[in-house]
């Protein structure tokens, strides 16, 4: 009866050791780094030397360069819109989208919002930008979104 006590711990112990290694070796998989490609090397058709192409209103006022107003950017990217809050909070915090696809960051804060999803621009008071994602020549790739102090505030999955 002893013996067989002894021999199933030991098989008790055995599983626990297998498991554990196999949870570290997938657990490291998952969370390994993932090195975004620096701006600075992405090609551009345009002659200014951020890496998309960016729209800006100033809700506001109605001033800015962008070419369309906030009610009609509110239904061409209704699917395709990360709005960032007062406190700096995203909604959703996380998506996917197709690479070279035009997604609307906005502001529904009043206070001018730091960005950064990909490179860092300015978002002026209840302003949105228009930001297409870079073609990152890989099958998926995950771009970080910051606002202000706040990092990692969105994730986005940008796929071919």
């Amino acid at each position: 009866m002893e013996k067989d006590k002894s021999k199933m711990w030991f098989w008790v112990i055995g599983v626990i050791v297998v498991v554990g290694i196999l949870f570290f070796i997938f657990n490291k998989k998952v969370v390994s780094p993932v090195t975004i490609p620096s701006t600075e090397t992405t090609t551009t058709t345009t002659t200014t030397t951020e890496p998309v192409s960016v729209q800006d209103v100033d809700q506001t006022t109605g001033a800015g360069a962008a070419s369309i107003s906030y009610a009609n950017a509110l239904v061409k990217y209704a699917d395709r819109r990360i709005q960032l809050d007062k406190s700096c909070q995203a909604h959703p915090n996380t998506a996917t989208y197709k690479d070279n696809t035009g997604i609307m960051i906005d502001n529904r804060s009043p206070n001018t919002r730091t960005v950064k999803v990909g490179y860092t621009f300015t978002i002026k008071p209840y302003g949105f930008k228009i930001v297409v994602l870079p073609d990152i020549y890989l099958k998926s790739k995950t771009l970080l979104v910051d606002c202000d102090k706040s990092q990692n505030v969105a994730t986005v999955l940008v796929q071919e």
